[in-house]
């Protein structure tokens, strides 16, 4: 598997921004079938930057409704990425 399939997007609220600032710590959504390892990896060779700890979990799709139909949202896997002391991955920089 390609690491940019792994990496699917970063995960920007106010609470990962939060963790950005205080503990140093990247969220993203990753490919189902990843490991951490593997996450690690792919994080360190895109953005250059080393890892210390990778945490995972899984999101379960919320149920929606719309009037009278309902609909479920996919189900996904999200990344808490640590890097080390001195590491900073900026996603807005020219904004």
């Amino acid at each position: 598997m390609n690491q940019y399939d792994i990496i699917k997007r970063p995960v920007i609220t106010e609470k990962t921004n939060i963790q950005k600032e205080e503990s140093n710590q990247i969220s993203f959504e990753v490919d189902r079938s990843a490991n951490r390892v593997e996450i690690a990896r792919a994080v360190e060779k895109i953005f250059n930057v080393r890892v210390a700890k990778t945490r995972t979990m899984h999101i379960r799709g919320k149920i929606k409704r719309r009037g009278r139909i309902l609909g479920k949202r996919k189900d996904w896997k999200k990344a808490i990425v640590t890097l080390m002391p001195g590491e900073r991955i900026d996603f807005f920089e020219g904004v």
